[in-house]
């Protein structure tokens, strides 16, 4: 099994307004998550995909990997890493609608916790890195939050990163990553 899964941006985090699913830069990034996970899967041989499953980034993986599956590449597997039993208890009901869809339509929802704790996130996004062979970051260039850091995890153990770069952005030295 070669597994690779996905750090990301909640909507906020995306230089656009992430609702406006007709924007032409949310259909760009789209396109580019869409051609970087089915190369993975065609070249590249990867058959098992993780999410976090959280709104923005996570989701719109999942929801990719899902239609591959169900329409392309029936081998694969979806697995939905789900912090905390309640994550989605703050959410609108369409953002919960697609998330319960998604953890409905997975192959595998591995739950990190049964209540939220302070550490649940950060605890989850480690999970993900150290299952997997590759990350792919959605990445606004922010050297903060949370997917800076899982970003800064997966140098510090070694795992390769394909980046979707949401702003024009060069990739920073692996200097000036913290370690």
């Amino acid at each position: 099994m070669k597994t690779v899964c996905c750090t990301g941006h909640r909507p906020k985090g995306f230089p656009w307004n992430y609702r406006d699913v007709d924007c032409s830069s949310h259909q760009e990034y789209l396109e580019s998550l869409a051609c970087e996970i089915e190369s993975l899967i065609r070249v590249e041989g990867f058959d098992y995909f993780i999410s976090g499953g959280a709104i923005g980034a996570d989701m719109d993986f999942a929801d990719i990997v899902i239609g591959f599956r169900d329409n392309y590449y029936p081998h694969i597997k979806l697995e939905v890493a789900v912090p905390c039993r309640n994550q989605d208890l703050k959410w609108n009901d369409e953002d919960k609608t697609r998330y319960q869809k998604i953890l409905h339509r997975a192959n595998t929802v591995n739950v990190m916790s049964e209540n939220y704790t302070p550490t649940c996130m950060l605890d989850r996004n480690k999970y993900m890195v150290d299952q997997s062979n590759l990350v792919i970051a959605v990445w606004n260039g922010e050297m903060r939050g949370g997917t800076f850091n899982t970003i800064n995890y997966s140098k510090k153990v070694g795992k390769p990163i394909n980046y979707i770069m949401l702003k024009d952005y060069s990739l920073p030295d692996s200097a000036d990553f913290k370690n």
